[in-house]
């Protein structure tokens, strides 16, 4: 604050006046109290010197400033429109991600390619908003340029600029993921010895396939081309590396490509890989068979050599708890509820070493009281539906999958005389639901590791983490429909919707792990400041504890009445360190 004079021929005028800069950095000299002549100087002295009071004034008012203490007037007219285009809304939640992007160092990766190629556009900007918006406003790159402007920042680039990247994204995204691998290492911990790998893929709304969209077994069975994404997580739920492959190769042909570019450009020899069932080929299992590396997969107990199954529905001896070598007869524990309710959070296991294929290997069987109760609650469930499909469409009854409640449908085309019948019949087949029934509670692990079984089942069970992280991106993220035809700019798409995924697990991690993604998204998506002439923003979110914990681990605040544009610039720099 300081006193402007304004002389006139008979008289003087004084006013309080205040310095602004806007978000933008345009500068501006605002008004903050009219004060009036010298005689209206006076009064407000009263018996004071005039100039020394006003002097003392202003100090003070420089003095609440300082502690943030000076009430800040905004004046309204009810009488006066608002400015014809002028945004007064903008989304302030993609800071929480800024914070992220910086701290990983993917600007001083942008500045490395942007001086490799020596393009004249600001790369950086175009990565971190396709970022912030894939987790904000998930949409097409033409829209994602539009909605990208509600950012306080806004975007510095054209749409014909976020093209071009891609070609360049795709081209260095190797050289990105390594370097973001090196960089995360500084920011956090990483348990890069223990490796999740599972593979998922994503439709085109075309009918044409060309040589990377290829027709193949789609995971959302539809008859669409197809991209396939395989992704390595690492042990703290912290994605590590991707690529994506052609629709039409094999799932399990995906997992030494990208495994064989993590030993050498992550330079990490000692992995334990932990994948499912549909990717542990005898191949792969061998491929992770070395003094250094190892693997652990879920084995389909259904698909086991008859002796070996034989041995794992067994369950009168043979069962132990982990830590124990007490022998439990599960068959008795099966049928009672008491000893279910006794035992319901306990998992039971049985081992035995094989050898087949040149692979030896140690196959591990557990058993659930609570798993079991899972699958019976999830069967109940089909069958119920599979009634509904006897009684209303049966005649719709075509082609299914393993998981469909149609396996449980069975139909009698014959009399019992064995003539030919005029009508079909329908009916739920329950021989093949007892059959079901006997794998309930029971779940199979192969692994060439020797550690505690205890350690083994840890292991496995974090498995969900990675189909969590497809979901997400195919759910919240909206990865797909993808909107592009090159192959180069659709790898560009996945790299942003797997840097995106990154920095939403830091940012979860950060908030330790206690809200959903449907509650973050959101939270960040409403996130918004409105803006209060040049003086500053004020909020237009609802306070919560989720905001409230937002502000506490990154250290500012956006939840008073108003915040100075000065304060919001420095909110803005700091989240760029």
């Amino acid at each position: 604050m300081r006193i402007r004079k304004t002389k006139s021929k008979n008289s003087e005028h004084y006013a309080i006046i205040y310095d602004t800069k806007d978000i933008n950095g345009k500068r501006s000299t605002k008004i903050y109290q009219n004060i009036g002549n010298y005689n209206d100087l006076i009064k407000l002295a009263k018996d004071e010197d005039p100039l020394t009071w006003l002097k003392n004034y202003v100090n003070e008012l420089n003095q609440q400033i300082q502690s943030n203490s000076l009430p800040i007037l905004l004046k309204k007219y009810p009488n006066q429109r608002i400015k014809k285009n002028e945004q007064l809304e903008f989304n302030a939640g993609y800071l929480f991600l800024q914070d992220i992007y910086y701290k990983l160092g993917l600007n001083h990766i942008c500045d490395n390619i942007t001086n490799k190629y020596q393009f004249k556009y600001d790369l950086n900007d175009i990565l971190s908003k396709l970022i912030y918006s894939r987790i904000i406003y998930p949409s097409s790159k033409l829209k994602t340029l539009e909605l990208s402007k509600n950012f306080l920042e806004s975007p510095n680039f054209e749409y014909q600029h976020i093209l071009r990247s891609l070609e360049i994204l795709s081209k260095e995204s190797d050289f990105i993921q390594s370097e973001l691998y090196h960089n995360s290492l500084k920011y956090s911990k990483r348990n890069s010895k223990v490796l999740f790998y599972d593979c998922t893929n994503y439709y085109f709304e075309i009918e044409e396939e060309d040589e990377f969209r290829k027709y193949g077994k789609s995971k959302e069975h539809r008859p669409n081309p197809i991209v396939e994404m395989g992704l390595f997580m690492d042990g703290d739920g912290i994605p590590l590396t991707f690529d994506t492959f052609p629709g039409n190769k094999s799932e399990q042909e995906t997992l030494q490509p990208l495994e064989k570019k993590i030993l050498e450009d992550f330079h990490n020899p000692e992995i334990v890989v932990c994948t499912d069932a549909g990717l542990s080929s005898n191949s792969n299992r061998l491929f992770n068979d070395t003094n250094i590396r190892k693997f652990v997969t879920t084995q389909s107990l259904k698909k086991l050599k008859q002796f070996l199954k034989d041995w794992s529905l067994d369950l009168t001896s043979g069962w132990k708890l982990p830590g124990s070598d007490k022998t439990y007869n599960i068959s008795k524990l099966r049928e009672d509820e008491e000893l279910i309710k006794k035992f319901y959070h306990k998992v039971f296991y049985k081992e035995r070493w094989i050898k087949e294929n040149g692979l030896e290997q140690r196959l591990i069987i557990t058993y659930s009281p609570k798993y079991q109760e899972y699958q019976k609650n999830i069967r109940e469930h089909q069958i119920n539906r599979a009634l509904k499909i006897i009684e209303n469409h049966p005649r719709k009854i075509g082609k299914y999958n393993e998981n469909d409640p149609k396996r449980f449908i069975s139909i009698v085309s014959t009399t019992k005389t064995g003539e030919a019948a005029e009508e079909n019949h329908y009916f739920l087949d329950q021989e093949k639901i007892n059959d079901e029934a006997k794998y309930d509670g029971l779940y199979a692990v192969c692994t060439n590791l020797e550690d505690d079984v205890e350690e083994i089942i840890k292991i496995n069970t974090r498995r969900w983490e990675i189909e969590e992280s497809f979901r997400i991106m195919k759910s919240e993220f909206k990865a797909r429909p993808v909107h592009l035809s090159r192959e180069d700019r659709i790898k560009a798409h996945f790299l942003t919707c797997f840097l995106a995924l990154v920095i939403y697990r830091y940012l979860e991690k950060r908030l330790d792990e206690k809200y959903t993604v449907m509650d973050i998204t959101e939270t960040l998506k409403n996130y918004n400041l409105k803006k209060e002439n040049d003086i500053g923003f004020s909020p237009i979110y609802k306070r919560t504890d989720l905001t409230d914990l937002l502000h506490e681990k990154f250290g500012f605040n956006t939840d008073y009445e108003i915040i100075e544009t000065k304060n919001i610039k420095k909110i803005c720099k700091q989240t760029k360190k």
